[in-house]
């Protein structure tokens, strides 16, 4: 069974805007696919639609084992994710909102202390669970971000530019939790990023929107093959030009 399945997914907006045309896409079980493109390729829209917050127009998906027009729900009880903003909450204990969280997945309560100590060692925030999330480094914040999407144990995690805005140590850190998520504990993972060298060291294949249609995909070596950086791969297919900001 494939993880993600896609066929034909397309999104246009009102006025005819059409942010993305006829994706097909796949990815297995176990993976870590990066998702790249320029501002405006169709990146977010796309992550969108395969996390239920924005209909498509027209094609059909499957994630998760789930039916993506079908069976919503379906969908949202075996994915996590993680979008670019995040969702920690400034101002209470980040245990009791995680916790309340995986509550509301179903969890007893008894159940859940137990999975949100479990996710806490896992990611290294022991120590930090009274904390609100103002009183955490930008990494930590991350990381607890992380956690809210793997709380309720999900088989697939989206990651919408996980590392944006992370000094060295910060990123590299998560990178090696991303890694353990797929190595230790089996989550198939699916990111967004606009930093090359992480998408180039983190990800098992590579596939590029552009125009709202996927233009390349293949492992980084793969894609990089005569000698030629992912950066050059990645400009080469895409355009060199600046582009205005647009629907994504």
């Amino acid at each position: 069974m494939k993880m993600i399945k896609t066929t034909g997914l397309s999104k246009t907006f009102k006025g005819g805007v059409e942010a993305v045309r006829g994706v097909d896409l796949s990815v297995e079980p176990g993976e870590i696919v990066g998702f790249l493109g320029p501002n405006g390729a169709g990146k977010t829209t796309t992550m969108r639609m395969l996390t239920t917050l924005l209909s498509p127009t027209s094609g059909t998906a499957t994630v998760a084992g789930h039916d993506l027009l079908a069976d919503p729900r379906g969908v949202r009880r075996r994915i996590g994710y993680v979008s670019q903003g995040g969702g920690v909450n400034l101002m209470n204990p980040l245990a009791a909102e995680l916790e309340l969280h995986a509550m509301l997945y179903g969890m007893r309560r008894a159940d859940a202390r137990t999975r949100v100590r479990e996710v806490l060692a896992q990611l290294e925030l022991e120590g930090l669970e009274e904390r609100p999330g103002g009183a955490l480094s930008g990494g930590q914040r991350r990381r607890f971000d992380v956690a809210f999407g793997m709380v309720h144990r999900p088989a697939l995690l989206f990651l919408d530019e996980p590392t944006t805005g992370l000094d060295p140590q910060s990123r590299a850190n998560l990178w090696e939790h991303i890694r353990a998520l797929r190595s230790v504990h089996g989550v198939t993972v699916f990111l967004t990023t606009h930093y090359l060298d992480e998408a180039d060291a983190l990800c098992d294949r590579l596939l590029i929107i552009d125009h709202g249609r996927i233009v390349a995909e293949g492992a980084p070596a793969e894609l990089k093959s005569g000698g030629r950086t992912l950066d050059d791969v990645f400009l080469d297919i895409t355009g060199r030009s600046l582009r205005e900001e647009a629907a994504a």
